[in-house]
């Protein structure tokens, strides 16, 4: 059977081409009544749109693009809260409608391929994801002109973005560890071109800074292996220490191992306590101490403010409360 156009809706329905062209596009311009037969003459012929012509009326595609900016070496993508985040962006997308395209900006070359992509106006709009400090994308992508949100801040200040409260949350961690009494509270920072490190780092040392205690502080790369190498320099230039935030529960992870292997009790000789609250947390012994980072929630945040662009809504930043999950290692 050929497919029930456009004329044949029409005329089902009494009502002109034009009408018909306007219900099934979505305008809200069109009289209660007069969407009403159409959509029940739609379902009696059971007409199905014509994707291509109705973009060409709507100027829209329907498409999302999820870009994922990250090193070849995955500093961030190989973290175990990246695939919760795909997840959720992918149901979220999805349940609105749109198409979503995954694309990997590992290199200069495939940085350059994303802009083209999105300078041809194959997407409503673009969600970025897993930035470093230094990266150019977001300032190119937003050149563009198309709505453009990004899962955490950016170096783009016109680019808006859904992120978490990394200073509150990192603060929350060291006040907890003062509590506990702990004097001398060391940090294993992450890469400091990710915003978020360089905000825990910010977080962990005005803690400190409202105490006079000085700040004691090992660079890590969000990684278990560099966790464990900061935790033995940070044995080494301080033995007495008794305290460690780790800006994420990987490096915390891989303090925990290494305290072991030294023969440091967790948390009689030593504290620690990590950040994101990954699932792996509750299953270290001790178990972790973490500062949750709803990851989840975040992504969906980071959607909604993008389709919010995408309507020409509002472009303030959305931030996200964290919480402390409080187990043995403290």
């Amino acid at each position: 059977m050929k497919r029930p156009t456009l004329e044949v809706v029409a005329a089902r329905a009494g009502v002109s081409k034009s009408s018909v062209s306007r219900v099934v596009n979505g305008e809200t311009t069109v009289a209660p009544q007069i969407r009403e037969v159409v959509m029940r003459a739609v379902r009696e012929l059971g007409y199905v749109p014509n994707a291509a012509a109705r973009n060409l009326v709507t100027r829209r595609t329907d498409a999302v693009a999820v870009v994922v900016s990250d090193p070849p070496q995955g500093v961030v993508s190989d973290d175990p809260l990246f695939s919760t985040v795909v997840r959720a962006v992918s149901r979220e997308l999805e349940a609105a409608g749109k198409q979503v395209v995954l694309m990997l900006a590992e290199s200069d070359r495939s940085r350059a391929r994303v802009e083209e992509y999105v300078a041809g106006r194959h997407v409503d709009g673009v969600m970025l994801v897993a930035l470093h400090g230094t990266d150019p994308l977001p300032a190119a992508l937003a050149r563009t002109g198309l709505p453009i949100a990004s899962f955490n801040r950016t170096s783009a200040p016109q680019v808006p973005y859904a992120g978490l409260d990394n200073v509150g949350g990192a603060s929350l961690a060291v006040r907890h560890l003062l509590e506990r009494g702990r004097r001398r509270i060391a940090a294993v920072t992450g890469p400091l071109d990710l915003f978020e490190a360089r905000e825990r780092l910010d977080g962990y040392r005005e803690a400190l800074r409202d105490t006079g205690r000085r700040s004691i502080v090992a660079l890590g790369d969000f990684t278990r292996a560099s966790g464990a190498q900061a935790m033995r320099q940070l044995l080494e230039d301080d033995p007495a220490l008794d305290a460690v935030f780790a800006s994420n529960d990987l490096m915390a992870i891989g303090a925990l191992r290494t305290l072991h292997q030294a023969g440091r009790r967790v948390p009689e000789d030593v504290a620690v306590v990590g950040f994101d609250d990954i699932e792996a947390a509750s299953y270290t012994t001790p178990a972790l101490t973490s500062v949750r980072s709803p990851m989840a929630d975040q992504a969906i945040a980071t959607v909604h403010l993008l389709l919010g662009l995408i309507e020409g809504g509002p472009r303030e930043p959305v931030v996200i409360p964290n919480e402390l999950v409080v187990r043995e290692s403290t």
